[in-house]
């Protein structure tokens, strides 16, 4: 009797062990049944809402950048045209200097030698010149056969000439004299000096003198022949200086190049630009880096749609409208397209919903 209760236990137990098995194999399989269930339902609605779009009021800006330096305008490089022993420089490094001022200068003492020696020519030359013109002076009329006359003028003509001659050289050289002091034709700032120290020899490869206007300082930028088109004198923009990171700087478009710049490859044209660097106009300097960026485009509060949302047929665009549930076909007439997203001129309303097919 005791053994048929023992057993009956057992088959109890497992039993219940068999259902608690089913309902726990049961609980797991409908919870990741719910899960993969949820997921493909989440999956569809973002699928769902990335086919549709609702039309909303926009402000579109299209923006165009290139780069750039800091450039000067007026920027000389100035050399001797001889060469010679350098005896004076009046100027150092930093120096600000005003146009025409001199800057240095070769010893003169040689070509003022030259000059006196010149200058003695041509009395010399002037005297044998006024001699022949008394001791002839009758020439055309006193009874001579045609050659003795022929003869005494082409005499003249040799004096006339010497004398020419002795008078271009005395200006050459007065050229020379002038040209041995170096001149500004600029005012600005002495950038370098490649001979600072006077009373060495030099030939005007080795003694070079730069001055900049910073009056004159402008951004300069490149553009290829598909940007060039979008620009014109007078625009508006924005430079951003590697050195001034945090500064933006007003710029305006002074001229664009016809011609395309040389050196540079491909067909690109120069944009000048002037800039307003308010107090640190102090602390720029050539070759600074930098971009300007223009807007090229700009619209407020116009309804847009992406492009992607568009579809073309027969010359005309179309968008599928979603209305409580139902897609119909709807036509729309387009204006310009900024950065993907397409203006709506007519044909939907501010709220409206579209889907978008090919996705």
């Amino acid at each position: 009797m005791v053994g048929l209760v023992i057993g009956k236990n057992i088959k109890s137990m497992k039993f219940l062990k068999i259902v608690k098995r089913f309902w726990l194999l049961f609980l797991v399989g409908f919870l990741i049944g719910g899960l993969v269930v949820w997921k493909v339902t989440q999956s569809k609605a973002k699928e769902n809402e990335a086919k549709t779009f609702v039309v909303a009021r926009q402000d579109l800006v299209e923006k165009l950048s290139l780069s750039g330096e800091i450039d000067a305008e007026e920027k000389v490089e100035l050399r001797f045209q001889t060469s010679g022993l350098l005896t004076w420089v009046g100027v150092k490094e930093g120096d600000y200097v005003k146009k025409y001022q001199s800057l240095a200068s070769l010893d003169k003492r040689e070509l003022q030698n030259s000059m006196s020696k010149l200058l003695n020519t041509y009395s010399k030359t002037r005297w044998d010149f006024e001699q022949a013109q008394a001791d002839n002076k009758d020439w055309q009329t006193d009874g001579m056969t045609d050659e003795a006359r022929a003869t005494v003028k082409r005499t003249l003509d040799k004096y006339q000439f010497d004398l020419n001659n002795s008078v271009l050289s005395v200006e050459s050289q007065s050229l020379a004299l002038k040209y041995a002091t170096l001149w500004t034709p600029i005012e600005g700032v002495v950038t370098n000096i490649d001979a600072p120290v006077a009373g060495q020899n030099i030939t005007p490869a080795t003694a070079s003198f730069e001055v900049v206007n910073p009056k004159t300082i402008i951004f300069s930028a490149i553009a290829d022949q598909t940007e060039v088109v979008a620009f014109k004198e007078g625009m508006q923009g924005v430079v951003n200086l590697d050195s001034f990171s945090d500064m933006e700087i007003p710029a305006e478009i002074k001229s664009i190049s016809y011609t395309p710049k040389a050196g540079e490859s491909g067909t690109v044209y120069e944009i000048k630009m002037n800039i307003d660097m308010g107090e640190n106009g102090q602390n720029v300097r050539l070759g600074m880096t930098g971009d300007v960026s223009f807007v090229t485009k700009e619209f407020k509060d116009v309804l847009v749609i992406p492009e992607g949302f568009l579809k073309k047929s027969d010359g005309k665009y179309y968008v599928t409208m979603v209305t409580k549930g139902i897609k119909t076909k709807k036509e729309v007439v387009i204006g310009d397209s900024v950065e993907g997203m397409v203006i709506i001129t007519e044909g939907l309303n501010e709220k409206d919903s579209i889907y978008n097919q090919s996705k």
